[in-house]
């Protein structure tokens, strides 16, 4: 998340990568997801794809704080697949994604070291695949109030550059109104200057 709280960092669009070691064959996948029952689809998908791979490993992270997360090393060592791959997303600064690793085994043992290594590769080519955009944190502020306050309404649009999104007009008038998360606190302690109104915010 940027400094202001207004935005953060999500994959621009799928990503997928390649990385061999010992004749192992690892394929990243990177995807864009907006919560875990997504992710859990995107895993899914993963596993049927690749159906006969010795491994599927994953970690996800979801949330403008990164507030949801986990990883899984899906019976290879713990701590070897799943947490090198959660390391990758967190070292890139996204979040909104899952990124899996399927590993097709090559008959030779690459030890802890070498699994950590082989995953953080993959998931690190994957994420690089998959861009990156930021994306706005925004809310919306309904405001309902009497037709004689319409152009103070108006004025405080005007001058934080609010979005409208929805607007009513008549005896009792309603209006929603778009604002940067950072701005919604300024935003609504202007419109309760304002008497007899009614505001209500969504995130």
């Amino acid at each position: 998340m940027n400094a202001n709280g207004d935005s953060y960092y999500v994959p621009d669009h799928k990503g997928e990568s390649a990385y061999r070691d010992k004749a192992s064959k690892f394929i990243g996948l990177a995807f864009p997801v907006s919560t875990e029952a997504e992710a859990k689809e995107a895993i899914a998908e993963a596993r049927k794809r690749f159906f006969d791979a010795n491994h599927h490993c994953y970690a996800y992270c979801i949330g403008a704080a990164q507030e949801v997360f986990r990883f899984n090393d899906d019976g290879e060592p713990s701590g070897s697949a799943g947490r090198p791959i959660y390391g990758q997303i967190l070292s890139k600064g996204l979040s909104d994604i899952v990124v899996v690793v399927v590993r097709y085994f090559g008959g030779t043992k690459l030890g802890i070291p070498g699994l950590i290594k082989a995953y953080r590769a993959a998931a690190s080519g994957a994420l690089e695949n998959s861009g990156m955009k930021e994306k706005i944190l925004l809310k919306s502020i309904s405001v309902s109030f009497g037709y004689q306050h319409m152009n103070d309404i108006m004025k405080i649009s005007k001058a934080e550059k609010l979005e409208i999104t929805k607007q009513e007009s008549g005896d009792n008038c309603k209006i929603t109104l778009r604002v940067k998360a950072s701005r919604a606190e300024t935003v609504i302690a202007r419109l309760r200057r304002i008497s007899n109104i009614f505001i209500s915010v969504d995130v």
